[in-house]
């Protein structure tokens, strides 16, 4: 009886063998050090930079304090008369890099497009390379091909000048940017107003950042989730339309990413843009017209014949040109931090 009564009494609940299992909160040993090893990195990279711009700022000292606020707006540079600026080198940087990146954004966007999402198996493989291979081409390179091929082949035929620019000045010459001096529709003699560009050296740029901003963008899309893809499909999207409502959302960052670290790299570009230009040290909105001027190619052409103050003024353009670029860089990050690439899509 008793045995029976025991058999029928409820059994205890199993509340505590079914409780969810604690999840510690503290970091493990490893996870600090891996943790302290990434500041410790990010550390580092900070303080290289910070050391790079007080070095700068150490060695143009001299000549910001003969310019005074004058080194910002006077266009000369005349150092060892006290008469020099960066308004016309930096607004010359300005201009090519932004002529490099309005031709390299819709190639590098279309290109990346095309590559991650209508070509598959060897064919993309093969593209990728590509890509790949020509953003490790040296940028002599691509100012031998702009200085011997590219410029002589979009200007002249001849004596005649009836390249791109020229049609570009014929045609679209009331927009103050594509002016030049003179009879743009002459039909000799204009050959050489169109050398030595600024729209000649912004090609030549675009050419080198392309295959950059490419590679990033390429890499974003492929990286948009496949679930969100087919549910576009399911929903009846046609292809343009899936990657309109969610590869191209998802890849917003990247697209903004890649844009901005090649708006940096054609900034900073020396060589190619140096082996390309007739150096003025006046400002220019013409961009079709022979004569411009960047910050690097002022310090690579004058570096070597420059006297102390001419080196410390240099230094001060050179330090102009990093203070461009890191507000470039923080405000591709503030646009990326705000933007909603990776998270969620308009699918």
């Amino acid at each position: 009886m008793s045995h029976a009564a025991h058999l029928l009494e409820p059994e205890a609940p199993q509340e505590a063998a079914d409780a969810p299992r604690p999840v510690p909160t503290s970091a493990g040993p490893a996870d600090r050090a891996f943790d302290a090893l990434l500041a410790g990195i990010g550390g580092l990279v900070l303080a290289v930079m910070a050391l790079v711009g007080l070095f700068l700022l150490v060695r143009a000292w001299e000549a910001l304090r003969v310019a005074g606020w004058g080194f910002v707006t006077t266009q000369a540079w005349v150092p060892e008369s006290g008469n020099f600026g960066i308004a016309a080198v930096l607004t010359g940087t300005i201009v090519i890099a932004i002529i490099a990146i309005a031709i390299a954004l819709p190639l590098a966007l279309g290109t990346a497009v095309f590559i991650s999402e209508f070509t598959r198996g060897r064919l993309q493989r093969t593209l990728i390379n590509l890509v790949d291979l020509m953003a490790a081409v040296p940028s002599v390179v691509y100012g031998l091909f702009g200085f011997y091929l590219l410029q002589p082949g979009i200007l002249v035929r001849g004596d005649e000048g009836d390249g791109l620019p020229r049609f570009l000045a014929t045609y679209l010459g009331w927009i103050p940017v594509f002016q030049v001096e003179g009879d743009p529709r002459a039909a000799t003699g204009t050959a050489t107003v169109y050398t030595a560009s600024a729209f000649i050296a912004g090609i030549v740029v675009a050419m080198m950042v392309t295959p950059i901003a490419c590679s990033i963008m390429r890499e974003s899309f492929s990286q948009a989730p496949v679930g969100e893809r087919e549910g576009a499909f399911a929903l009846g999207a046609t292809r343009w339309g899936m990657i309109r409502t969610v590869v191209l959302p998802f890849g917003r960052g990247g697209i903004i990413g890649g844009t901005m670290l090649g708006l940096g790299r054609a900034l900073g570009e020396t060589i190619a843009v140096f082996m390309i230009i007739s150096p003025i040290f006046e400002i220019s909105i013409r961009i079709l017209q022979v004569g411009t001027n960047s910050v690097s190619s002022l310090i690579a052409l004058r570096y070597g014949e420059s006297t102390q103050i001419g080196i410390s003024a240099l230094m001060a353009a050179g330090l102009a040109l990093f203070a461009l670029t890191l507000v470039v860089n923080f405000v591709a990050s503030t646009a990326i931090a705000r933007s909603r690439s990776g998270a969620v899509s308009d699918a």
